[in-house]
């Protein structure tokens, strides 16, 4: 059976240059790699196939022959498969290779050709919701939370060990931090169960933390809460999550904001809405009156004639945009109030003034009727 052209097999041009058959190589080797690929032996023809084809590809001297004489050339030279007899000194190939198990297995690289992973991890991120005022939100503020997180134990400082002993060498993997196991035609090594890749164990453990390294503590911190945040919003706290382990990083801490409800003003964006009352008479003869803000009363008049719903605007009223880049309007909202109860001498007053009510001074009324006139003829 005849063999594939190995430029072929790799996807690339013939005068492609090392980088570019290292790239496609190891495209193909993580496609086709068995971890990847269980009890699936056209996948593992496949990765074969590519581990031989950039093997010699990768060698100079392999490559020339190939280029020169062909398949004919390497045939017996190491160019017969992955691992397949080439002294096992694969060089390109080799660094590729020992890539691709460190994706695959989440390991790192080692010095002197062995393999390891770190048993340090970053600790959990952490949530919580945090309540603030609404002038809080719109202003900024500065409050204390209070939050119980896994820290390092204070008793054995993080080590696990208890105090007056130390870790000892792990006897599962003899202190590499990784257990070897065969699969297939390679040799798969992956992290020690026992130690965690740590390559140590812990003989006599801390009586505190029971060899964890980390213990529950409440903890107090200060939360720097920005002018303009809004409902729903997270603010994160870096580090500030549960401990690491094994030296790891900190985790992550969110902190959601819950805005309470105001008993005068909604927020929309940066706006703020306020319903402000005011009675007939101001409505029709125009008033001015004062106006509850954020940034406290403020004066605002009210033209004769003002209209139930009529909205005004104050400009530069709102909240403090996030970054400190302005603030939105206070957009208020007229409510003309109907009296619910009046005295005799009120009663005798409106129906006065209703002997006066008009077309002219009534125009909503007038355009309103004459839609109903058309309606019904």
């Amino acid at each position: 059976m005849s063999k594939r052209d190995l430029y072929e097999v790799l996807g690339v041009d013939k005068g492609a240059g090392k980088d570019e058959i290292k790239k496609a190589y190891r495209k193909l080797a993580m496609k086709y790699h068995p971890d990847r690929n269980p009890d699936n032996a056209e996948a593992e023809a496949k990765f074969k196939e590519a581990s031989s084809a950039a093997e010699v590809l990768l060698d100079e001297n392999k490559k020339s022959r190939y280029d020169q004489f062909g398949h004919a050339g390497v045939d017996g030279q190491g160019g017969g498969g992955f691992g397949g007899g080439g002294g096992g000194d694969f060089g390109d190939l080799g660094d590729i290779f020992g890539d691709i198990f460190g994706d695959i297995l989440g390991g790192g690289r080692r010095g002197g050709g062995g393999r390891r992973r770190s048993a340090a991890r970053p600790g959990n991120d952490l949530q919580m919701a945090l309540e603030v005022e609404f002038a809080e939100a719109a202003f900024g503020c500065e409050k204390t939370i209070q939050i119980t997180r896994l820290a390092d134990c204070g008793t054995c400082h993080g080590s696990g060990a208890k105090e007056g002993s130390k870790p000892v060498t792990c006897d599962m993997c003899g202190g590499m931090g990784e257990v070897r196991r065969q699969q297939g035609f390679f040799t798969v090594s992956q992290t020690c169960p026992k130690c965690s890749g740590s390559g140590q164990s812990i003989s006599d453990p801390c009586g505190s933390c029971h060899g964890e390294g980390r213990a529950r503590k409440r903890t107090d911190l200060s939360v720097k809460v920005p002018a303009g945040i809004d409902h729903g919003q997270r603010l994160k706290l870096s580090g500030e999550g549960d401990a690491g382990i094994k030296g790891g990083p900190g985790g992550d801490l969110y902190v959601v904001i819950d805005i309470q409800e105001h008993e005068l003003f909604e927020r929309d964006g940066f706006d703020v809405h306020c319903t402000i009352p005011i009675s007939f008479s101001k409505a029709a003869l125009g008033a001015d009156i004062e106006v509850p803000t954020l940034d406290g009363k403020v004066s605002v008049k009210v033209p004769a004639g003002t209209q139930a719903g009529k909205k005004m605007r104050l400009k530069g009223k709102g909240i403090q945009r996030l970054g400190g880049y302005g603030q939105g309007d206070q957009i208020m909202h007229i409510h003309v109030e109907t009296p619910q109860k009046i005295s005799k001498e009120q009663e005798e007053l409106f129906q006065k003034l209703s002997e006066f009510d008009n077309e002219v001074s009534n125009p909503m009324s007038r355009g309103f009727f004459d839609k109903v006139k058309d309606l019904f003829q």
